[in-house]
């Protein structure tokens, strides 16, 4: 609280003081504030608001109490006429564009040394050969509607080129550019709003200016003085108005009491309340001053935005804008700017007027009540300097937006790919203010950063460092890539192992009428399965070599059931009990749709049993008595073990027990083979008796001797 009491007592009467020193004048006779009268404000009556004084009875010796209290007020009034007419200057004096015109040559002259320099014949040869390039390139790749654009953008550059390099300020710096043109709507707007009917620019501002001269200074100052405004009485306004021009007091009061205010005429001692009063009005004074200046540095920052823009554009002309890319589209980017600089121009002098024709309003509807209004008027110029800050990231992001979608338009890029544009483009990070699209460019920077391969090489050969799995996916990658020749060789392997079983199939079908019969396709899942090939391959090689689905499922089916009932005694002979099982499941499966597949799953099981089973030596002498009793007694397994003993098994030689084996196979696949041929039931019951006589000679115990199988 001391430090507000400080700044809203001790620094307006500093600044009070200060103004009275400097015309010498104190507080008695003329009171004209020097430091201000060469601003020139003026109210709508015409009195120089450094005209203005505070009626009141100045005390003496006998009444210090009184000289004491007139000095403080004095000293806040002089403080708060120095803040309100600095506020109004700045307004007016921005919008009137004078401040420009103290720079505007040596710009000028600026503009257009570095435009000889920079627009020689050798830049704008060297820029068009680098723009006729981008052409060739892409007429090379098709890209026919691209080189189009391109050749009419660099047209549209030589042909304005020319034009703008002559005066490259011209734009931003004549009272017909622009920056003035914008001014100009905006003020005609603006009057239009408060009822004038004059649209000069000049008269315009002066007009602004003594609305808020009236509003912020000579109304409160009269309902500060005197508890009412003087000028509701027009006789009473002119004698106020004269008192002003003439810095005479005394003779202030003797007018207004001609004029029958009585009620300003008693009012001349000051008041312990209206130092609280002055207190007032000077922070709402400070907050008007805050406004003004805030709204100057906007105005002030477009003009000179329109600026910096037309010199970026002498480079686009001479050389940026015929080369595609980049400069090309900052061309652009420094052409839409400078029109956006007018609209805000408009823009902001509009806001202005609105907010004056609020105000005015707002005073006029106070009917009297001016103190109570100007705290008001205060929030509201707190509210529009947000307001202010809004429409600026507002028009800001409308001139992204517009130079986006030039540059898509001549860069010849699909109507969604404004993420790409931006950086072309060149949008900046001002119009990620209100929409969040600065947090997204730092994350695209980020993942540029985490993506380069420099990050990757400073990280140890880390790609994507940033990444959560990177450290894994690193030491995965050098597995990989430490492996890649081994899983390549293996490949190339796998791959001559398929041409090698592709062909295994197609040879052994071959032999047995090709893979479209069901023997040949018996034949070819028979070698396939000896030469180990993996049985999740053996359906894609079948199908590979020509056999349809079904009969590949069949055939599968088939060699399963063969390996899931076959015996597997170790004293057996592996080939017999293969035959016994596929001939046991051909009995078992009659009538199936998958009959003739375990038919020929036992054809190709009984010649690999007759393969196997070696024939007898034609020099060797055979023991036919053995051999006929065998003969005699085969067909039963009773009958068999009752005659032949194992003691006559081990009598008997080799030959002859090799001799009975070779004749039970043979006829076997005979057997077989006429049954796959013609599955009748002649044939199945000669199937089953060579089955049974596999099985009554194929010896599962030692104790029963050797049977013809053993060597």
């Amino acid at each position: 609280m001391l430090a507000l009491v400080l700044l809203f007592t001790a620094l307006p009467g500093g600044l009070g003081a200060v103004a009275m020193a400097q015309d010498g004048s104190g507080v008695t006779g003329t009171s004209r504030m020097d430091g201000v009268a060469w601003m020139n404000i003026r109210d709508s009556d015409g009195v120089q608001l450094a005209d203005y004084t505070f009626v009141g009875d100045h005390g003496g010796y006998l009444d210090p109490s009184a000289t004491v209290l007139w000095t403080l007020v004095g000293l806040e009034f002089v403080g708060y006429m120095i803040i309100v007419t600095t506020a109004i200057w700045f307004i007016g004096y921005t919008l009137s564009f004078a401040w420009l015109d103290l720079f505007a040559d040596a710009l000028r002259g600026a503009a257009d040394i570095f435009a000889d320099r920079v627009a020689t014949p050798a830049v704008l040869i060297t820029a068009a050969t680098v723009g006729a390039f981008f052409v060739a390139w892409f007429v090379a790749r098709g890209f026919h509607s691209r080189a189009a654009v391109q050749t009419l953008t660099m047209l549209a550059v030589a042909v304005l080129g020319p034009l703008f390099l002559a005066a490259p300020l011209a734009g931003a710096l004549d009272s017909d550019g622009l920056l003035a043109r914008g001014r100009d709507v905006g003020m005609a707007v603006a009057a239009g709003l408060g009822g004038a009917p004059d649209r000069n620019p000049d008269l315009l501002v002066h007009t602004l200016q003594g609305e808020l001269a009236d509003n912020f200074a000579r109304r409160p100052v009269q309902v500060w003085n005197f508890g009412h405004i003087v000028d509701d009485r027009s006789t009473c306004a002119a004698a106020w108005s004269a008192g002003m021009n003439s810095g005479d007091i005394e003779r202030t009061q003797h007018a207004l009491g001609t004029c029958g205010d009585t009620e300003a005429v008693a009012a001349a001692r000051p008041r312990i309340g209206q130092l609280g009063t002055g207190l007032v009005l000077l922070v709402s004074a400070a907050v008007l001053l805050l406004f003004a200046v805030v709204l100057s540095v906007r105005l002030m920052k477009a003009a000179l935005d329109a600026v910096y823009q037309a010199f970026m554009a002498i480079f686009g002309f001479a050389a940026g804008g015929f080369v595609f890319g980049p400069t090309q589209t900052f061309l652009l980017r420094n052409l839409v700017n400078s029109g956006i600089a007018a609209a805000r121009m408009c823009a902001y002098t509009v806001f202005v007027g609105v907010y004056l024709l609020f105000l005015g309003n707002l005073f006029h509807q106070a009917r009297g009540q001016v103190v109570a209004v100007i705290v008001i008027a205060a929030v509201v110029e707190i509210v529009a300097i947000f307001q202010l800050g809004r429409l600026a990231r507002s028009l800001t992001r409308g001139s992204n937006w517009a130079a986006n979608r030039f540059a898509l338009a001549v860069q010849g890029a699909p109507a969604g790919a404004g993420g790409s544009a931006l950086g072309t483009a060149g949008a900046t990070n001002d119009s990620g203010a209100g929409s969040g699209m600065g947090l997204l460019a730092g994350l695209a920077a980020l993942n540029t950063v985490n993506a380069s391969p420099v990050t990757a090489w400073l990280a140890g050969r880390t790609v994507n460092p940033l990444s959560p799995l990177a450290a894994g996916k690193m030491r995965n990658d050098r597995a990989n890539i430490a492996s890649a020749a081994s899983r390549l060789e293996g490949h190339l392997w796998q791959q001559s192992s398929r041409r090698n079983w592709q062909h295994l199939a197609r040879r052994e079908a071959g032999q047995w009428g090709g893979i479209h019969t069901e023997l040949g396709l018996s034949r070819a899942l028979k070698y396939l399965t000896n030469n180990r090939v993996p049985a999740d391959s053996l359906a894609a090689v079948l199908l590979d070599a020509g056999a349809s689905h079904e009969r590949v499922h069949n055939h599968l089916r088939a060699r399963a059931v063969r390996e899931g009932t076959r015996s597997r005694n170790p004293y057996g002979f592996p080939p017999v009990q293969k035959a016994l099982a596929s001939g046991h499941a051909v009995l078992n499966h009659v009538g199936t749709d998958a009959e003739s597949a375990f038919a020929a799953q036992a054809v190709s099981d009984a010649d690999s049993l007759a393969r196997h089973t070696r024939a007898p030596d034609p020099t060797a002498r055979l023991d036919d008595a053995f051999l006929a009793r065998v003969r005699q007694h085969w067909d039963s397994d009773r009958d068999l073990r009752a005659n032949i003993g194992p003691e006559d098994w081990r009598g008997t030689d080799r030959h002859t027990r090799t001799a009975i084996a070779h004749q039970l196979a043979t006829e076997h696949l005979a057997v077989a083979r006429a049954y796959s041929a013609a599955p009748t039931g002649t044939h199945r019951a000669r199937l089953a008796v060579s089955l049974r006589r596999l099985a009554n000679l194929d010896h599962l115990l030692p104790e029963f001797g050797p049977d013809p199988w053993d060597h």
